[in-house]
């Protein structure tokens, strides 16, 4: 198992790793997998962090949402679903998806609940932070999409969303790109203490369990999130256009909403929803996952995330790691 990767490839990496998946572990026949990294890698005067939109946005009902996202690729390559993480949004993949598109896949990047252009249908849904429901919506945006199976990427809350995917609807997925490994919990699992050190990294998470929590993340949202992005990779020096454009997606009526019930609800101290118990008792014994999965990390990394050799033995398909090198942090994309 490989734990390193040339630090001259990183660049495209990221958007590569799902061509890579296919390569490696044979989801498509070898010729097409080798054309379609060929692809990515003969764009060599591509350069990381100068594409600044997507090649559509669109909308579409699915679920309990409507939900906004970026398409591109020709309708009929193999689909490609990025998702995001808080506080981010799919501004995270804008240079992922173009490369993806040019190696022929149908790239599909949504905002999750409470981000960006996605909406409820109805104002009386509750505004639900659980894992399995962001799951969920993802399960039922493929269903309105027609997507019977896709391969699956994602970081931070994305990841921990295409990990559930897979373990639960392991015949959606076709493979896996997860940054930080194998990120599904419990609320049994979030009430557990840890050593002090470990606690200091969680400090949001216990502010958010306030009032003056919620108040402070609603009155300073932008302020907040720049800070997490600064304390989460301390080595990125994204510029101002760079977070405003993200930032937009945190105007959401329903952010807060989401944002605080998911962290009080991983602690106990928020109620999840009936119709999710099933799955979250699923989710509680720590499935494994079976389909083919590469495992990614930034080697600079601020925010708390499991060591790769933890959490290897809960991948029980064909499996790989990649750790990523020069000042690579949570938003690896």
């Amino acid at each position: 198992m490989s734990d390193e990767i040339d630090p001259h490839r990183r660049h495209f990496f990221g958007a590569a790793a799902m061509t890579m998946v296919a390569a490696q572990f044979g989801i498509t026949n070898f010729a097409k997998a080798q054309t379609a990294e060929q692809k990515i890698q003969n764009k060599g005067s591509f350069r990381s962090g100068t594409n600044t939109s997507f090649a559509s946005l669109k909308q579409i009902d699915a679920g309990l949402l409507n939900v906004g996202f970026a398409e591109d690729g020709p309708t009929d390559g193999e689909p490609v679903m990025l998702l995001h993480g808080w506080p981010y949004d799919i501004y995270s993949f804008v240079d992922a998806a173009p490369l993806l598109a040019s190696a022929g896949y149908r790239v599909i990047v949504p905002y999750i609940r409470g981000y960006g252009a996605t909406r409820f249908l109805s104002g009386d849904t509750f505004r639900n932070g659980q894992p399995s429901a962001v799951a969920a919506d993802m399960i039922a945006l493929m269903d309105a999409l027609k997507i019977e199976k896709a391969t699956l990427a994602g970081f931070d809350w994305g990841a921990r969303t295409a990990n559930i995917m897979a373990a639960l609807w392991p015949e959606r997925c076709k493979a896996m790109v997860s940054v930080s490994g194998y990120l599904i919990g419990s609320q049994e699992a979030g009430k557990k203490p840890l050593p002090p050190e470990a606690e200091l990294q969680w400090w949001y998470q216990f502010y958010f369990a306030t009032e003056r929590g919620r108040e402070g993340y609603d009155k300073y949202r932008r302020e907040f999130s720049r800070l997490i992005w600064q304390l989460a990779s301390p080595k990125w020096n994204f510029d101002d256009a760079r977070f405003d454009r993200s930032a937009k997606a945190f105007d959401n009526p329903d952010h807060v909403a989401i944002v605080i019930h998911a962290y009080r609800w991983r602690q106990g101290l928020a109620e999840g929803e009936a119709k999710y118990d099933e799955l979250e008792k699923k989710l509680a014994q720590s499935p494994v996952i079976t389909v083919p999965t590469i495992t990614m990390e930034g080697d600079a990394n601020g925010a708390p995330h499991p060591e790769p050799g933890a959490y290897a033995k809960m991948f029980m398909g064909k499996y790989s790691h990649r750790t990523i090198t020069e000042g690579i942090g949570h938003n690896l994309p």
